[in-house]
């Protein structure tokens, strides 16, 4: 995607092509008027000069993409990621999103003259619950709100590319090689293909991208790494195609033409001014990442379909580039090795505060977040929220205080031997528990 504004500059400079290609292609992307939608209440941009584009592969049900759902009647996000593009562009990160990530879905406008209720479900919910209209720039907003809500991280800009242009720029490049180890078989993803090194196009190419239980472990996860190596081979195939304006200008058409953006990134000028700010990244800084996770099961014993994402080292991956921080792959794959499942904290929550019920409040909270409950009590009054812990816990500390905002573990020999003990202060909103 991110060679489109990059490829569009070298298709101008092509001998021969005259000004209404620029018209043409430019014409073709469709600018979402977020404005008004996205609320008041949202993260402070941490690191002025970064920028944060959150990326949606959408797969809606309209015209040629009706074969993939039938049943489906609203708009839905098959893919979700932000790209970071720091301030001194230098480097890059890119954060995918499982889209079975259980996460908190704020209220949003639906588009057709109600809002939905706060709650929680799967991630991609929130784009089919904002294009319930059918309307891009709600869809969008709704999935820009939950992102925020859920990392603290302020997203910038906005793109979202469907099934059908996805499938025009793989033709357009004669497809992309795939090799497979087993041979895939996959109805929900019409998708039948052999063992061994071949090249995809058309529906071939958008099933490998979009199979999940035939392939691997069968999780969602495993989908995200087959596409972010997709894609970089198709940035690359593309690359190889700059001296053959026919297969480039049927890219670059299919791709424009399937692009919806927010309207400050609608059209290839500012696309090529984002693109140029990270063209000469090195390939060893451009680092693919998904948001650590851990099957739900392990908190909720009845929920085998949904994923949560693992903590500390989310808050701290989210933390870090909101701050503009490179994040070193290899440590946060080690770190993530060995989860601490909120089921296995056991937290005492006690009321500092002096308001009647605010406890409990707290308590709910964390249940709805997997954590162990053990007891709810009172505590004298105190302005900031702290966490004890004896000795030997400080991991399933760690954890806890990373769902709280400006909260550390301190340690206290006379807690519980296996007890975290969380005493809320004024400074602590229910709300804000991660």
């Amino acid at each position: 995607m991110w060679s489109v504004g990059v490829c569009s500059a070298l298709l101008l400079g092509v001998a021969g092509v005259g000004a209404w290609v620029y018209q043409d292609l430019d014409g073709n992307i469709q600018g979402a008027d977020l404005d008004n939608k996205l609320g008041g209440n949202r993260p402070a941009n941490l690191s002025p000069g970064s920028k944060n584009i959150l990326v949606v592969g959408s797969d809606s049900r309209d015209g040629d993409n009706a074969e993939y759902g039938e049943d489906l009647t609203t708009m839905q996000s098959d893919t979700l990621m932000v790209l970071h593009i720091p301030a001194n562009r230098e480097w890059a990160t890119v954060v995918s999103f499982p889209r079975d990530s259980w996460v908190e879905i704020p209220a949003c406008d639906k588009g057709d003259g109600t809002k939905s209720a706060p709650h929680q479900f799967k991630i991609n919910e929130a784009f089919a619950i904002g294009g319930t209209s059918g309307e891009v720039a709600e869809a969008a907003a709704c999935t820009i709100r939950t992102v925020e809500a859920n990392t603290g991280l302020r997203i910038d800009h906005f793109m979202s590319v469907d099934f059908q242009g996805f499938k025009g720029m793989v033709n357009a490049l004669g497809g992309i090689e795939v090799c497979p180890e087993q041979a895939i078989h996959d109805e929900k993803a019409h998708l039948d293909l052999d063992a061994g090194c071949q090249t995809v196009r058309d529906e071939d190419a958008l099933g490998y991208v979009r199979a999940r239980y035939s392939i691997g472990d069968g999780s969602d996860t495993g989908r995200i790494g087959r596409q972010q190596e997709f894609m970089q081979a198709l940035a690359e195939r593309a690359q190889s195609k700059l001296s053959s304006p026919n297969a480039l200008y049927g890219f670059l058409q299919s791709a424009t033409k399937s692009l919806t953006t927010d309207e400050s990134l609608a059209g290839i000028k500012p696309l090529y001014g984002v693109a140029s700010e990270i063209k000469d990244i090195p390939s060893d800084r451009l680092t693919f990442l998904t948001v650590p996770n851990y099957p739900r099961e392990a908190d909720v014993p009845t929920d085998k379909a949904n994923l949560v994402w693992q903590y500390p080292q989310a808050a701290g991956l989210f933390t870090s580039l909101a701050k503009d921080e490179e994040i070193d792959k290899k440590q946060l794959q080690a770190d993530t090795e060995d989860p601490v499942y909120a089921s296995s904290v056991r937290v005492r929550v006690l009321n500092g505060t002096g308001i009647s019920g605010r406890a409990a409040a707290v308590a709910g909270k964390l249940r709805q977040a997997g954590f162990t409950v053990v007891a709810t009590g009172n505590a004298p009054q105190a302005t900031r929220t702290t966490i004890s812990r004896p000795q030997g816990l400080d991991a399933r500390a760690e954890v806890l205080a990373s769902r709280l905002p400006d909260v550390r573990a301190g340690q206290s020999t006379g807690a519980a031997a296996d007890t975290v003990t969380l005493t809320v202060g004024t400074d602590l909103d229910p709300e804000d528990i991660r």
